[in-house]
């Protein structure tokens, strides 16, 4: 079974001794419907547990709504919605995590979170063309078995259809 990461996990990452030069990334890993996803701890601000969302008018079918986040309002996307599939189910271990992607700001909704791990880049495979996902760049497979698959951050913001 995964360890859990808990938000002062991702707080207490010190980024700035990463090797520029370096194929490893630390990423955090999540569950959303039956994948494991990854996205690098880089554009991940904070992970946060039974914040009260609030529906809004006229938005896209995958924008749950917002939070208030210490006096910042964020749109909260849910993930499983954004790539086309059903809606997130409510379960105790649901959360959202926090990002920043290109000074964009958003929570995305998410099953459950993992675990932080390093991944070489080198070991990034394209997704094969037949189970491709627009929002889903890249998959590898982890020496427990399990495949991650990574999420394409330029898209999660993009406006367009996926």
């Amino acid at each position: 079974m995964s360890e859990q990461v808990n938000e002062q996990d991702i707080l207490d990452m010190d980024l700035s001794e990463a090797d520029e030069h370096s194929t490893v990334e630390r990423c955090l890993t999540f569950e959303s419907g039956e994948l494991i996803l990854y996205i690098s701890t880089r554009y991940i601000i904070e992970i946060i547990n039974g914040h009260s969302i609030t529906t809004l008018p006229l938005v896209p079918h995958y924008v749950k709504g917002i939070i208030n986040l210490r006096g910042q309002v964020l749109p909260v996307v849910d993930l499983q919605l954004r790539m086309g599939k059903g809606e997130t189910a409510s379960t105790g271990k649901n959360c959202v995590i926090v990002l920043d992607i290109d000074s964009v700001s958003l929570g995305i909704m998410v099953d459950s979170v993992r675990q932080v791990v390093d991944i070489d880049l080198k070991n990034v495979r394209p997704i094969p063309l037949k189970r491709q996902q627009k929002l889903l760049d890249g998959m590898v497979n982890m020496e427990d078995g399990n495949v991650f698959m990574s999420v394409d951050c330029k898209a999660l913001i993009s406006t367009e259809d996926l």
